[in-house]
């Protein structure tokens, strides 16, 4: 072979290592890059909770236990810089009982299911209290100003003082103070997430 022909030869195996080394290049660097890992949000849309409960809005339903429920009205209320919403439901299935839930962050999302509870003779100044074996604890004590939508059975607006108690695996005693009027107390309890659906109603 003479010498023309091995330079001829040598030059074509350079382009086609040159040629290979690109195509590796550009496959390495078109690989995907592993996504981050975010935060999981156990109430987030399409996730095991059907529906965001910091939407929730009178006309929507809620679905829990086995029972919907839907939105009569809605409570927004602010104290200082922190917000939180309380929903009332229709209670048509426990006849006379005020079924209602809250919503807030501070600062993970926690969402409570409430019930109508008869204080009697209970008043939110002691430091714990006794309710059907359960004790609770003082929490928090506070006043905040609130606007109302839909049908809740307060004014469009106004304030509410609230006196909060907190008992053990996630059960709360909570009374209200609309306007200077009369006590009213309630019986709370977390809600799992995975165990409400939310069906957005027909309006904005």
């Amino acid at each position: 072979m003479g010498g023309a022909a091995i330079v001829i030869l040598l030059a074509l195996i350079l382009v086609a290592l040159v040629v290979l080394i690109i195509v590796l290049l550009r496959r390495r660097s078109s690989a995907p890059a592993p996504a981050p890992a975010v935060p999981h949000d156990p109430f987030a849309p399409g996730d095991s909770v059907a529906g965001d409960p910091r939407t929730l809005k009178a006309g929507d339903m809620v679905e829990y236990l086995g029972t919907r429920y839907f939105v009569r009205g809605s409570l927004r209320l602010r104290e200082g810089g922190f917000t939180w919403s309380e929903h009332l439901l229709d209670a048509d299935t426990i006849e006379g009982q005020k079924v209602w839930i809250s919503v807030e962050e501070d600062p993970d999302l926690e969402v409570v299911w409430w019930t109508e509870h008869d204080i009697g003779d209970l008043t939110p100044g002691e430091k714990t209290i006794v309710v059907d074996g359960v004790e609770y604890r003082r929490d928090e004590h506070g006043t905040a100003d609130y606007t109302s939508e839909g049908t809740t059975g307060v004014g469009v607006q106004g304030r509410v003082e609230y006196v909060d108690y907190e008992g053990p695996r996630g059960r709360y005693l909570s009374f209200e103070q609309y306007g200077g009027g009369q006590w009213e107390a309630g019986l709370g309890e977390r809600v799992p997430a995975g165990s409400m659906t939310i069906y957005p109603g027909g309006g904005s």
